[in-house]
């Protein structure tokens, strides 16, 4: 996301907040120029001959934007950028996107590297996908549709830590290789960051922390991924060793060294 150069400068002012009027409160601000007297209507100004343009800036037009169901939306820039909040916290803004069948580890991992990165001073957050589904997405489904808008909010609001210059840890199936490219997309200078824990069914089945297999094989869950629906493994990413278990710190170490011979850990 670009952000607007900070000038060296700023013009003073006398900020004077006014009386609410018909239940609307006015804030009124006065430039150090029509407080020396040179301001429009107050004495001891330059006067204005015939003729003369007024000295004001030519305002041009807002450029309004219609996308999806929200029309007439105005984006509105901010002098502190990205890259200001990355050198205030001394690290890179990303997502690390770990996906992979339930039961596979992904939350113990996303903890686990949160925990090495708090620890050497990197701030994180993790958006994992059963905590969101208390809140944010307390309203969707695990039907097909449902869990690709689950996907997307995770995705934009994944995008908002990044460009707040936190290291965010995102930890869901997401089983659908389209979604996950599309939170991919979101993110400029290729700072989304997937990572596959590529263990096989037969351990994820055999430790069913959640009993959610068992469930899925007598019938009574559908569409479960893994075995009445489709898992998409992702191409070219971090992957943790096929067929092992590696321990949490083991893998949060494969993680982080990824991120620190990438440039992440520094501004």
């Amino acid at each position: 996301m670009a952000s607007l150069p900070v000038p060296h400068t700023l013009p003073r002012v006398s900020p004077a907040i006014v009386g609410a009027a018909r239940g609307r409160a006015a804030v009124r601000v006065r430039t150090a120029t029509a407080a020396l007297g040179g301001g429009c209507g107050g004495g001891g100004g330059m006067e204005q001959r015939h003729g003369d343009a007024p000295h004001s800036p030519v305002k041009e037009k807002p450029v309004m934007s219609n996308i999806g169901k929200s029309t007439n939306i105005l984006w509105h820039n901010c002098l502190i950028g990205q890259s200001d909040r990355q050198k205030l916290l001394g690290q890179k803004g990303c997502v690390v996107w770990i996906t992979g069948l339930s039961g596979s580890g992904k939350s113990t991992l996303a903890c686990a590297l949160s925990r090495e990165l708090h620890c050497r001073g990197h701030l994180t957050y993790v958006l994992d996908g059963d905590n969101l589904r208390h809140g944010l997405n307390r309203d969707l489904s695990f039907k097909a549709e449902d869990r690709a808008e689950n996907i997307r909010r995770v995705g934009e609001v994944a995008k908002l830590f990044a460009d707040a210059g936190v290291i965010c840890i995102a930890s869901l199936i997401s089983p659908y290789r389209r979604d996950r490219d599309a939170c991919r997309a979101l993110l400029p200078h290729s700072n989304f960051i997937e990572v596959f824990i590529d263990l096989p069914l037969k351990i994820c089945e055999a430790r069913d922390p959640k009993g959610l297999y068992k469930l899925a094989r007598t019938g009574k869950i559908k569409g479960f991924t893994g075995i009445d629906d489709p898992y998409e493994p992702p191409i070219n990413v971090i992957k943790m060793k096929d067929g092992e278990c590696p321990s949490p710190k083991a893998m949060a170490k494969q993680v982080l060294c990824y991120l620190e011979e990438n440039g992440y850990l520094q501004a």
